[in-house]
């Protein structure tokens, strides 16, 4: 038997006792015919109670419980703190409204109670994340503003794998936390490996080569994660949904994720700000060995690079194009785009 049909039989047994009841009533009070009005009002209870008996029952239990399931326990959690919020609220206000005529003071009571409590449900679990963004904020005190996240792992965005350094920094011992791939990141690799665009094919594969390789060789645990967040229509929106209720940082290339997740308060690890950050610097006066390989744009100008591509302007550089030299720095300048250096030939012909 289910449980919809037994509480429709125990619904239908009450009600139409109940319907009994009732029909004796009106039989005495009216004069009616006892044994007629009793059979009326028992018939009529037992097709109010087998009607109305799962609308009150199993139906709104049945709609708590794929709310409970369809939530996580953060979500769940932060309901309960806003029910006995409500509940609180409702409490304090109940003796004021007490000693109100009746019949408002025998009901108010209660329905404030009641919608109170369904109020800071609804609040607390639509700012979920926020809550518990405070709480770990105040937890870790003061210095949270510096990295306002858990330490314990890191998501991978598509396009950090794809480039490949982070198979190099996991093997440096400078990542102490878990890496952890998102599936649908995966699904993101698998869908751009199979794209019919040659270039767009490579970098796909090459991706799903690195991570192979990160999963073999990292010094810190690689972790594949099937969590689906519901929030969120694309790959990005959905990294930045995750990182949020999980409370951890992202790590990524892709410029519009980073702006992105910074106004969503994520923390981002960007590897191309860690190569700008160790990029060598060299002072005006030191002599370094260049390979001038190109002309400047001013005449007489030689252009070469650094090991790590930062662009080096030799002025009187241009008869020492193809060759190895010494090279005096003169000056350099920071901007968005970079570093650049101006140097001069440190000998002459």
């Amino acid at each position: 038997m289910s449980l919809d049909l037994a509480f429709r039989l125990i619904g239908t047994t009450l009600m139409a006792g109940l319907g009994a009841r009732f029909g004796v009533t009106i039989a005495d009070t009216l004069s009616l015919n006892k044994e007629a009005s009793t059979f009326l009002f028992l018939i009529a209870g037992a097709l109010v109670g087998i009607t109305l008996t799962p609308w009150i029952t199993t139906r709104p239990a049945q709609t708590v419980r794929r709310a409970i399931l369809d939530s996580d326990a953060e979500t769940l959690l932060s309901s309960m703190l806003g029910l006995v919020f409500g509940l609180v609220v409702g409490g304090l206000l109940a003796y004021p409204l007490s000693l109100l005529p009746n019949p408002a003071a025998q009901f108010f009571p209660a329905i404030f109670a009641v919608g109170f409590a369904y109020l800071f449900v609804g609040i607390f679990a639509l700012r979920t994340r926020e809550i518990f963004g405070l709480f770990k904020s105040f937890s870790r005190g003061s210095d949270s503003s510096f990295f306002p996240v858990e330490q314990g792992e890191i998501l991978l965005d598509t396009s950090v794998i794809i480039d490949g350094r982070i198979l190099d920094l996991s093997q440096t011992g400078f990542v102490a936390q878990k890496l952890v791939i998102p599936q649908f990141v995966i699904h993101e690799l698998q869908h751009i490996a199979d794209s019919s665009d040659t270039l767009r094919r490579q970098r796909g594969r090459h991706g799903l080569d690195v991570l192979s390789k990160l999963k073999q060789e990292s010094l810190v645990p690689v972790e594949i994660d099937h969590e689906m967040p519901a929030e969120g229509n694309t790959v990005d929106e959905k990294l930045v949904v995750l990182a949020s209720q999980r409370g951890v940082a992202i790590m990524t290339n892709d410029y519009n994720l980073n702006k992105t997740a910074e106004v969503q308060g994520v923390f981002v690890l960007n590897i191309n700000d860690l190569s700008m950050a160790l990029r060598p610097v060299y002072l005006p006066g030191e002599v370094i060995n260049l390979h001038i390989i190109q002309e400047g744009k001013e005449e007489s100008q030689g252009v070469g690079y650094l090991i790590d591509g930062t662009m080096v302007v030799v002025e009187d550089g241009r008869r020492y194009r193809d060759r190895t030299v010494p090279v005096r720095v003169t000056r350099y300048i920071l901007s968005s785009a970079g570093k650049m250096y101006f140097a001069q030939p440190a000998f002459d012909d």
